[in-house]
């Protein structure tokens, strides 16, 4: 290999057969150090082999995932797809993913039910509320109330139909009796 930039064919028999993928490896004895306690020498020199044939492999597999990766690349470059597409893609997966999992599925049936309640118990409240109102309609001093209010607008209206410069009221409230003209 020239280069470490140098494409692979993944095709080609000899891919994976690297000449220089072990230049960060000492080889010296000296380099080595004492042998773990416990090996023979035999044993440390078969697991160093093994050990630089791993190496050997973890680096070719960076070379053909990199050439892959770049080949990726070049096929949706040509097909018109763009990072955010993928990204696109991603979410809406991720997404769907999510919402057929059991924990999405249980939280959205316990806010369901939370909601149903809710909305019941405003119903309840809307419905009490509306009740009181009624009652307090109904009740003496509310009606003292409006016929107060009642008294108060004709006033207001009366006096303005009597004036000279000609309004009148658009409701006609000359026309009817006070609690007709009520504004409840």
């Amino acid at each position: 290999m020239e280069s470490a930039n140098q494409d692979i064919n993944l095709n080609s028999p000899n891919k994976g057969l690297l000449a220089d993928a072990m230049t960060d490896v000492p080889v010296d004895n000296a380099a080595r150090g004492a042998a773990p306690v416990g090996l023979t020498l035999a044993e440390e020199e078969e697991l160093r082999a093994e050990l630089a044939k791993v190496e050997e492999e973890i680096g070719t597999l960076r070379q053909v995932l990199a050439a892959k990766e770049r080949h990726c690349g070049e096929l949706k470059r040509k097909l018109g797809l763009t990072p955010l597409d993928g990204l696109k893609q991603n979410l809406s997966k991720s997404w769907h993913d999510v919402q057929v999992s059991n924990a999405y599925k249980k939280t959205q049936e316990t806010l369901s039910q939370a909601g149903q309640k809710t909305s019941a118990a405003l119903s309840n409240v809307g419905s009490v509320i509306s009740r009181k109102l009624g009652d307090m309609r109904n009740s003496a001093t509310f009606k003292s109330f409006e016929d107060r209010v009642g008294t108060i607008k004709s006033r207001v209206v009366g006096s303005r139909e009597n004036s000279t410069d000609g309004l009148h009221s658009p409701s006609g409230a000359g026309d009817k009796s006070p609690q007709d003209n009520a504004p409840f």
